[in-house]
């Protein structure tokens, strides 16, 4: 039996459709019951419902489990304690394989979310557990072409001009699919996930003018507009986790690149991965 965390986020919403059409059997972790409806419905049938903040909640959802897919909450305070909790939870129920959703370069400590992570990745690997490790680049995410749609315009909380590499969500939840049918060949792996291209901001929107057939500027906004659009406007009293994180990304990624190498995904996936204009073209499709 296979264990999936966060099965209702980003990556879980495509992976356990994969992994129920490779015929395995799954068992997956959710916060809410409205998320446990969603992937009951899907074919879903051993859904445990909690928070995984509780103590004994891993414990609980781990017993019986082989392997375990881990997908931290994103930017919770707690996510490293989580995260050792959860690591803990799998040796002590006998888990075969843990497979960890980190970020590509875990390594930076002056971000709090990699910081995290790096210090998760070495207690894994501390451990004694049969691990891998995936480190995706930042995310293709349809919400943020939302203002696109909208206004006309991409925004981007850092520096214009600076380039990020990116991987489309499919891509990810296909490799971890992979990884978890055919654990023998990739226990102690740790793969960089990463799309073909180097992008800047104009880059993006020049993508998204191609594929639109009209004109879209790139825009800048500072780090608090960008939390208050997800968290409002008291975000720096109601979230100053969320805060501190989103204007640390904002400097970090204002005077340094954040870029990878595609090799090691083109190899996983066995074809090249889904560009950003073919994401984009994918996505674009499906709004009304």
């Amino acid at each position: 039996m296979i264990l999936v965390t966060a099965a209702n986020g980003n990556q879980g919403k495509l992976l356990v459709p994969n992994l129920l059409a490779a015929g395995q059997e799954i068992r997956v972790c959710v916060r809410s019951e409205e998320s446990a409806r969603s992937l009951r419905s899907a074919g879903v049938a051993d859904v445990v419902v909690g928070d995984i903040t509780e103590p004994g909640m891993m414990v609980r959802a781990m017993k019986g489990v082989e392997k375990v897919y881990y997908v931290g909450p994103t930017l919770h305070p707690r996510e490293r304690e989580m995260g050792f909790a959860a690591i803990d939870a799998a040796r002590e129920s006998g888990v075969q394989h843990f497979v960890f959703s980190s970020v590509l370069h875990a390594i930076l400590t002056d971000l709090t979310q990699h910081e995290i992570k790096r210090d998760l990745e070495e207690y894994l690997l501390s451990s004694g557990l049969e691990f891998t490790i995936l480190q995706p680049a930042n995310y293709m995410l349809r919400h943020r072409l939302n203002p696109v749609m909208e206004q006309g315009v991409f925004l981007l909380s850092w520096a214009l001009d600076r380039h990020q590499s990116m991987v489309d969500l499919g891509d990810v939840a296909e490799v971890a699919a992979a990884v978890l049918t055919d654990s023998d060949r990739h226990v102690g792996a740790t793969y960089e996930l990463v799309a073909p291209g180097r992008y800047t901001a104009y880059d993006i929107a020049e993508t998204i003018s191609e594929v639109l057939g009209r004109k879209v500027s790139a825009k800048r906004i500072d780090a608090d507009q960008f939390t208050a659009a997800s968290h409002g406007a008291d975000h720096e009293i109601n979230f100053p986790y969320h805060t501190s994180a989103a204007r640390a990304i904002s400097k970090r990624y204002s005077s340094h690149d954040f870029v990878g190498n595609p090799n090691v995904l083109t190899w996983l996936l066995g074809r090249n991965p889904t560009s950003f204009k073919q994401f984009v073209q994918r996505e674009l499709k499906t709004y009304p």
